[in-house]
């Protein structure tokens, strides 16, 4: 008699248990997808805040001035060899002075006037031409272009920034008037409709006792400031060019949103830069100079190159030490070392160390390398040693990790056909486990090429003007100067410090690449 099996169905505490189980693998599916979303939108709108920022910084605009290199300026008796030539700064800016002088005669009027003019660009920003000049000394007394970058303050306001204002298209002024005051009077129906419509939208951003906001009107390369506004008539003070240019011209009005005393720029510089930028004066250039220019105290000379070249020999010198010794101790430690207390205590050490924070090995460096051996400060050969110290935990620990990683049977097959211990880990462990090395050393050297805080307890945040030539020589890191830019208070600094954050990202992208590269071509699978 064959006996028969039933199922039979689960009980009620049962299924109840199964769905809340189901119920509990959902959420936790749930809250993974949630995580990962969070986190790439987090990484999404840490690229885009700087992003947007480095792009001002991308570009920057550049005045051209005709001037003509006389020779009683540029290369006066008793100084007129390229050395000299290359020094006489104040030369080639007193020629870049006049052309402005000479352009907005103006600003003859008061000593005011004059030096809001010479603010158009800085004295240094004329190094380039003097040093051309200074190699091709035949240029003399000839008549050429000179390019300079735009006051920082100016850049920002033809990029839409620094300034709040909003542009109206004013109605056509039939009239223009002059008035004993040295102000004219221009009229025409609904002409100014438009910009009173406009103030009074613009009252409301403004406080209360900000008063009447600042209104320019620009036709081609005149502007002058209003007062006295209503829809058909308006007086004006010519600030720059014609007062006739505004007749039967439809001009641009520019209501400034902030007070002039509570700008960096004002009004007449804004007429000035705006009547360049009309003249076809004004370009907008891509800023190689981030590249290729050392640091400055003003944002649109300032540059990169001193600290990247300072960051590359400081990771020179990180790798040199720390990689050959960080690999060899831990081949030592995984195929050579005893097993004991006192291994056991180095091993426990490591481990430790790797979780020191690195400020630690900050005033470490300090007082081993500069106090007590009495190395130079600032350089990047006692960034590199600092660095290579708290490295060397990273790439020991990855290291040891790769090796065991090698099955036994290799070092097994290699004893069993006649090789010696240190035949076998060098001719056959160590080649395999290779990439895994590479890999923890490459990833140990981009960590310490973010680090800031130790080299700054080294002196590495001084200020370094020039590109340094040896490891011996002061300099800085990329890091540092990133914390030096966002530390001062101008405003042209934002974009540049976003600038160079996307290019310390772009090395730690080239670092991490070169990583999956190494793992994707050699990585062994046993």
């Amino acid at each position: 008699m064959t006996d028969t099996v039933r199922t039979s169905a689960p009980s009620a505490a049962a299924a109840r248990h199964l769905r809340r189980r189901r119920a509990r693998d959902g959420r936790f599916r749930y809250y993974g997808l949630t995580a990962i979303f969070v986190a790439l939108g987090a990484l999404a709108v840490l690229v885009l805040t700087i992003g947007t920022q480095a792009f001002s910084a991308a570009t920057y605009n550049v005045v051209r001035y005709e001037v003509t290199l006389d020779p009683a300026v540029i290369a006066p008796e008793g100084a007129n060899r390229p050395a000299d030539i290359s020094r006489n700064v104040e030369g080639f800016y007193g020629l870049v002075r006049d052309n402005l002088l000479k352009t907005f005669p103006e600003a003859e009027a008061d000593r005011v006037s004059r030096r809001e003019l010479s603010d158009f660009v800085t004295r240094l920003a004329v190094l380039p031409t003097a040093r051309l000049v200074a190699n091709n000394p035949e240029l003399v007394g000839s008549t050429i272009t000179l390019t300079a970058p735009l006051n920082d303050d100016l850049d920002l306001y033809l990029k839409g920034q620094g300034v709040r204002e909003r542009k109206i298209k004013a109605g056509a002024v039939s009239s223009v008037q002059g008035g004993q005051d040295g102000t004219f009077l221009l009229s025409g129906t609904g002409a100014f409709e438009a910009v009173v419509a406009g103030l009074a939208v613009a009252s409301v951003d403004r406080a209360e006792d900000a008063g009447q906001p600042d209104v320019l009107l620009t036709a081609g390369v005149s502007t002058g400031r209003l007062s006295d506004i209503d829809a058909g008539s308006a007086r004006m003070e010519l600030l720059t060019g014609r007062a006739q240019d505004f007749a039967q011209a439809r001009a641009t009005a520019r209501i400034i949103l902030s007070a002039e005393s509570e700008r960096t720029i004002s009004d007449r510089q804004i007429a000035w830069v705006l009547a360049l930028r009309e003249m076809g004066r004004v370009d907008r250039v891509p800023r190689w100079t981030l590249l290729t220019n050392s640091d400055s105290t003003y944002p649109e000379l300032a540059g990169g190159l001193a600290a990247i070249v300072g960051s590359l020999l400081t990771m020179l010198i990180t790798a040199l030490v720390a990689m050959p010794i960080g690999i060899l101790a831990a081949v030592y430690l995984e195929e050579f070392a005893p097993r004991n207390r006192l291994t056991e205590f180095i091993e426990v050490n490591i481990n430790n160390l790797a979780a020191v924070p690195s400020i630690v090995f900050g005033l470490l460096g300090a007082a081993l390398y500069i106090n007590f051996l009495g190395m130079p400060r600032s350089a990047p050969l006692v960034g590199g040693l600092v660095l290579a110290l708290m490295t060397f935990p990273v790439v020991i620990i990855a290291s040891r990790a790769a090796l065991k990683a090698v099955p036994p049977s290799v070092r097994s097959g290699a004893l069993a056909v006649g090789a010696s211990q240190m035949q076998t880990v060098f001719h056959h462990v160590v080649p395999l486990a290779a990439p895994g090395i590479l890999t923890g050393a490459i990833l140990g050297m981009a960590r310490a090429l973010g680090e800031t805080a130790p080299l700054l307890l080294i002196g590495m945040v001084a200020f370094v003007g020039d590109v340094p030539r040896s490891p011996a020589d002061e300099s800085t890191v990329m890091p540092v100067l990133i914390f030096s830019w966002s530390n001062n208070a101008e405003r042209a600094w934002e974009p540049l410090t976003s600038a160079m954050i996307i290019i310390l990202l772009a090395f730690l992208l080239v670092m991490n690449g070169l990583v999956v590269f190494l793992r994707r071509k050699y990585e062994r699978r046993w």
